[in-house]
């Protein structure tokens, strides 16, 4: 991701003044380091969330649990998920986003640690301490987009919304590729003492590096100061949600549903793909990573072709509302159409072709739902991503559960796949019918 270099922005007439201590000759523009950063804890939110996916491989068989069990087990999650999502919003609306990211990162870690510990004690214990786990990761979008809502220029945000959102992949990547390893090497319960402390480490740099908004930033110069307030609408201080006008407007259902149905098919992907290679395929465990994370590898690139691609049109002078149409469309009939295909094959190989079709396509609904909340209401963005994240998190809950669900039922991959592809589908018909890049909340 490049943003634009502060020494050519546009400023005002008279030549810039530095903040004290700063200068131009190596200066990174702040805005840059807050995406960096936000980008860096979505890679730790993924790599926190997704290890379990590859885990329940080796903890079913010590624990003899079942498919409906494992599908319990990796929903779990998400529902303290789904409780924080619009209390994450509102929190950080109302006491910034830095603080509230900050704070849901080192109590998802700390959930994280203790996910072994209590794995042993009870299977009641371990749906509790994921339940913990969901609460911290629930509040990050939100407090992201409230920031980027602050921070981030207009024609800067598909990109820099996408470039964070890649971070799902790469820590997916992560989680994958390093999961087996060490689950074979040192046991499955290693495997979340070695990444719960990367969420702590991440916070020492945090703390000291963002501040809630570009005006309180104690290094930023000058002219990064005066294009972003040149180039980003002003977001006052909510004293009043105005809770019912925001819920009564068909664009911002548009967002729901269609958060809704993304996820419907990537939390599936995520949490089941491993045991799909796995079972269906045959993969054994100590390469199941392997075969798994070209297809995020691929959702990676995509995400950030995609993000460009919606700026660059933009920049053209495509209006918002095309652009995002456009992205959106790409994004879900593409994924639809290889998810289709994908419960018909037979070799890894097919699987591995018609997974990265799937989600690198996918992708380009980032550039489309992924960032609408800034079009249409920056100053709630937070609220709004909570709304439409908290619609987002229950496939997490009820397509994982009856995955296992049809699985111990039917033994059938393409049925979930189908599924899958179905709610896409409806997905982008709501979305083509009623979403908008206009101004819908001022």
């Amino acid at each position: 991701m490049v943003l634009h270099p502060t020494h050519s922005e546009p400023t005002a007439s008279a030549p810039p003044t530095p903040a004290p201590g700063v200068s131009l000759r190596h200066y990174w523009p702040r805005r840059l380091i807050l995406v960096v950063l936000c980008f860096v804890s979505t890679f730790i939110c993924y790599i926190d969330r997704v290890n379990i996916s590859v885990a329940i491989i080796p903890m079913a068989e010590e624990f003899g649990w079942d498919q409906t069990t494992r599908g319990v087990v990796l929903s779990s999650f998400f529902y303290g998920y789904l409780a924080t999502q619009v209390l994450g919003g509102w929190l950080a609306d109302r006491f910034g986003g830095k603080i509230v990211l900050g704070l849901g990162v080192v109590w998802w870690s700390i959930f994280t640690l203790l996910t072994p510990p209590a794995a042993f004690v009870s299977l009641p214990v371990l749906f509790l301490a994921r339940v913990g786990m969901g609460f911290g990761e629930g509040v990050a979008f939100p407090a992201i987009h409230n920031l980027y809502a602050h921070w981030i220029p207009v024609h800067e945000r598909a990109r820099s919304v996408a470039l964070n959102a890649s971070g799902i992949p790469l820590g997916t990547v992560a989680a994958l590729l390093l999961t087996p390893a060490i689950a074979v090497a040192w046991g499955w319960p290693m495997v979340f003492y070695a990444f719960g402390i990367l969420g702590f480490l991440w916070y020492l740099v945090w703390h000291f590096a963002v501040t809630a908004t570009p005006e309180t930033h104690p290094t930023i110069h000058t002219s990064e100061l005066q294009f972003i307030r040149a180039h980003t609408p002003p977001v006052p201080q909510n004293e009043q949600i105005p809770w019912r006008l925001l819920l009564s407007k068909a664009p911002v259902w548009a967002i729901i549903i269609n958060h809704f149905c993304s996820n419907w098919g990537f939390y599936v992907i995520l949490t089941w793909l491993p045991t799909y290679f796995h079972q269906a395929l045959g993969v054994n465990l100590a390469q199941v990573g392997v075969y798994t994370i070209l297809p995020w590898l691929v959702m990676f690139l995509m995400a950030n072709v995609a993000g460009w691609v919606a700026d660059h049109l933009l920049q053209r002078g495509l209006s918002i509302t095309v652009v995002r149409k456009l992205m959106q469309s790409i994004g879900f009939l593409g994924a639809a159409t290889f998810l289709t295909l994908v419960g018909r094959v037979s070799t890894p190989i097919e699987a591995i072709v018609y997974m990265c079709c799937t989600l690198g396509l996918g992708s380009f609904a980032l550039a489309g739902f992924g960032v609408n909340h800034l079009d249409i209401g920056p100053r709630y963005a937070g609220i709004l991503l909570g709304f439409s994240n908290t619609a987002g998190t229950i496939p997490g809950i009820i397509g994982v559960t009856l995955t296992g669900l049809i699985l111990d039922a039917t033994g059938s991959w393409y049925l979930v796949f189908l599924i899958s592809a179905g709610v896409y589908v409806c997905g982008v018909l709501v979305w083509l019918l009623f979403a908008t890049g206009e101004r819908v909340f001022e």
